[in-house]
């Protein structure tokens, strides 16, 4: 359990830095990925930065740099980002009872800075707190030492990518993989709690293999909420 000391808002955001750190690190050559990739697809570095201030989804803003042409097609950019970040509806609904209370210039900002990494590390701090409540300064620390970092070497990426070439070669683009499977470690509850995943992965690779586009991105999330449904349901 988190401790029952009552600590500054300043010492919350050190905690949540802390906390953040190894995931803080992993974003770096992440970033410089796609800030290369968006270069080499003829995004200038102003772009590419811009985007990610503004969007801050990894996965979305991949989908936008690999369908960015020459005049860029930006209809079909708009809703292939929507649809990679249809996850975040889900994720912010299961926030909203722990937001209760918050004032709008609170929970708006921490829905902005909310990504997979900000999010998973918030639930994690609720499960060990002792009164479950959001801790917003401790997700603040958090969130916004992932937003800096991923934007900041995005831009990074972008300037030093032409020089480098294709950095995917020294196998950056493996610390997306790592991180993930390090937040499904932390958020482990047992092989029954994790049916809805396994359901949500082999339909989003049925979708990835038969559908074209980012469609099984919604459908694996679809099907993962929608078991967790009929699981509730039948307990």
């Amino acid at each position: 359990m988190v401790p029952t000391k009552q600590l500054s808002p300043k010492q919350e955001m050190e905690r949540g830095l802390r906390a953040a750190l190894p995931i803080v690190l992993s974003f770096i050559p992440f970033a410089m990925v796609l800030g290369a990739q968006a270069v080499q697809k003829g995004m200038s570095a102003g772009q590419i930065t811009l985007m990610a201030g503004v969007n801050f989804a990894g996965g979305s803003e991949f989908v936008a740099v690999n369908l960015w042409t020459s005049p860029p097609h930006l209809f079909l950019i708009a809703l292939m980002t929507l649809l990679v970040n249809s996850r975040h509806f889900l994720m912010g609904a299961a926030l909203t009872p722990y937001l209760q209370g918050l004032p709008a210039r609170k929970v708006l900002p921490a829905l902005f800075l909310m990504c997979d990494e900000s999010w998973a590390l918030m639930f994690a701090e609720i499960k060990r707190s002792a009164d479950k409540k959001f801790n917003f300064y401790f997700y603040m620390g958090s969130a916004v030492a992932l937003y800096g970092i991923w934007v900041l070497f995005t831009a990074v990426g972008a300037l030093i990518g032409p020089v480098l070439g294709d950095i995917t070669q020294y196998g950056f683009d493996m610390a997306f993989v790592a991180v993930f499977l390090v937040l499904l470690k932390g958020m482990w509850k047992g092989c029954k709690a994790a049916i809805p995943w396994l359901v949500s992965l082999l339909t989003a690779i049925a979708g990835y293999c038969f559908i074209p586009g980012a469609w099984y991105v919604l459908i694996g999330s679809v099907a993962g909420l929608g078991t967790t449904f009929l699981m509730t349901r039948h307990d």
